[in-house]
């Protein structure tokens, strides 16, 4: 039996931070080229710079021509033209490295989500998580891109620009990097408190984004129990501590670059003095204004990069927070690494009982058919089981009895790395992004589609940002007729045979819902459609009805339901008069 290469293994596993750059090596082999070749190139540019005072010294003394110095500042122009396109290919490919892993982190975090059960999604609400891990992936794609930058504008720089300085005079260059090293030292002094006040900043900032969502949402209540002062107080309390945390963690991370440049150069001292008795014969190598120059333009290079590095040290504790964070999210199995959809074919539901967490039925041995091509409705008086059957027809919620599709069982295709059916509750769970990121979630697809589809046409053209307006942390920048349409957008965009839609007409009027319906029927004629909605009106045009009281569930076509079902005429009676089906509870 042949031997697994654990370095391979390695390689793959999505819990390891390595594994996300060997995944785009050949993105990171372009941009080691590149940046060789600018930051060995940016050593150059001291020398002829030097080369040019001298140059200068000499035209002044009548021991050259304008011409040497015209040609000498041709090939500095040149030479730095050069450079600096290299260090224009390189962040244009360290970008789509981190663009490519950013895509491909929140994608496996979507992934994550949709295989896990949610029995332990329900411990805490999933908008929330993907909330916060998505803006953790950002912060952490940001440390990779730093790092990889880094790697070559510091380390390769650093190196080139050491050999230079102690080719010049080793023992000055000795002497002068006393004080870098003190930055590096107290870099690496702050390391802990820079990675703590980070952690404090991202958890102040999550408590008062739920702070903040609670106030809004609990505003009427709040106000009807007078308890407006009580909860208004406690998130300021909430402001106040993410103000500290962020100003903290700020200070820490950004303020400390100028400190560490300055305790770099205070080596210039040093230059000016030991260099110039260099300069005068009397001190420990032989130098002309060429020289001193081109030592002390390199040295200030050095220290400026040496103060980034110290910044990077603490731009990779922040990335290892948020790594940490996310790492959890990166454990689903590699089978979710390429979302698969199963070909069209016929959901079938056989003797399916859904009961209470007290163990009472609310549907008892149900049997539904629906092929693809067809949307099939499922309405019923309030409480009588809808939203749960449409959960079972998704796989979403414990049963007895089978779910089906091409006769396999919902959960065997998930266990295979399959999304059999794209499900849209009641409350659309957005994320604090724009509509086309809740939208699209990483995946292909023409969101300008879905978008119009989803009747969403007419409030992009009221928004001046479009598709790349922010919708608010849970969407609450939004209406809730908009953040269901959103919803229902993001829905459609997937490729799944199954669609279960739970109430998507609940905040709409009467004409966008018959334009969904008909896009419904025109763009998505291979699927399986199941329509959870207490609004009848265009029920007559769909394919069949399941209706739901007092624990059955019947299906029929509209007609056969009113011509034998009471309960689902005295419904359709009930709107055609203009009353409303939460009356009925």
């Amino acid at each position: 039996m042949a031997r697994r290469d654990p370095q391979r293994n390695s390689r793959r596993d999505p819990q390891r931070l390595s594994t996300w750059f060997w995944r785009e090596w050949r993105t990171l082999a372009f941009v080691t080229a590149t940046g060789v070749l600018y930051n060995v190139g940016l050593g150059v540019g001291p020398w002829l710079e030097g080369r040019l005072a001298q140059t200068v010294a000499d035209l002044a003394s009548g021991t050259t021509t304008a011409a040497g110095l015209i040609r000498l500042a041709l090939v500095y122009v040149i030479t730095t033209a050069f450079v600096q396109a290299m260090r224009a290919l390189k962040r244009l490919y360290v970008r789509k490295f981190a663009n490519k892993s950013s895509r491909a982190m929140k994608k496996r975090i979507y992934a994550s989500l949709l295989a896990t059960p949610v029995s332990d999604l329900a411990a805490e609400d999933a908008g929330t998580m993907m909330t916060k891990a998505l803006s953790d992936v950002d912060d952490c794609v940001e440390g990779m891109r730093k790092f990889t930058t880094e790697l070559f504008d510091t380390g390769v720089a650093l190196a080139t620009y050491l050999v230079m300085l102690l080719v010049l005079d080793w023992r000055l260059t000795l002497l002068c990097l006393a004080f870098p090293t003190v930055s590096y030292v107290l870099a690496a002094r702050m390391r802990r408190r820079v990675t703590c006040a980070t952690t404090t900043s991202k958890r102040s900032a999550e408590h008062l984004s739920l702070a903040t969502l609670e106030r809004v949402e609990g505003a009427v209540p709040l106000r009807a129990f007078g308890e407006e002062a009580t909860e208004g107080a406690h998130l300021e309390g909430r402001l106040a501590d993410f103000e500290r945390a962020a100003t903290r963690a700020g200070v820490l991370t950004s303020a400390l670059q100028p400190l560490y440049m300055g305790i770099s150069c205070m080596s210039c001292g040093l230059i000016l003095w030991l260099g110039g008795r260099n300069v005068l014969g009397t001190g420990w190598a032989a130098w002309d204004i060429a020289a001193l120059t081109t030592f002390l333009t390199t040295y200030l290079r050095l220290a400026k990069k040496s103060s980034t590095a110290a910044k990077l040290f603490n731009a990779v504790q922040r990335a290892s927070v948020s790594w940490e964070r996310i790492r959890p999210f990166m454990a689903a199995s590699d089978k979710f690494d390429q979302l698969r959809v199963p070909p069209p074919a016929t959901l079938e539901a056989r003797d399916l009982t859904l009961r209470r967490a007290d163990g009472t039925p609310v549907v008892e041995r149900a049997n539904l058919t629906v092929s693809p091509s067809q949307i099939v409705g499922v309405t019923g008086r309030v409480a009588c089981g809808k939203t749960f059957l449409g959960l079972a027809l998704a796989g979403l919620a414990p049963h007895e009895g089978t779910v089906t599709l091409g006769g396999r069982d919902l959960k065997e295709l998930r266990e295979e790395g399959l999304l059999p059916v794209a499900y849209l509750g009641h409350d659309p769970e957005l994320l604090s992004d724009t509509i086309a990121e809740n939208v699209q979630l990483g995946r292909a697809g023409s969101v300008g589609q879905v978008t119009a589809e989803a009747g969403l046409e007419p409030d992009l053209a009221d928004m001046p940002q479009g598709l790349a307006t922010p919708v608010g942390e849970a969407g609450i920048a939004l209406s809730g007729g908009q953040r269901q349409r959103v919803g229902l957008a993001r829905t459609l965009l997937g490729q799944e045979p199954v669609l279960v839609l739970d109430d998507p007409f609940s905040a709409v009027d009467r004409m966008t819902e018959a334009q969904v319906l008909a896009a419904l029927r025109r763009s998505y004629d291979d699927r399986v459609i199941v329509l959870i909605s207490h609004r009848l009106e265009l029920f007559h045009q769909l394919d069949s009805v399941v209706f739901l009281e007092d624990g059955h569930a019947t299906q029929a076509t509209h007609a056969q339901l009113l011509a034998t079902c009471p309960g689902y005429r005295s419904l359709v009676q009930l709107q055609q008069e203009g009353g409303d089906l939460d009356e009925q509870a």
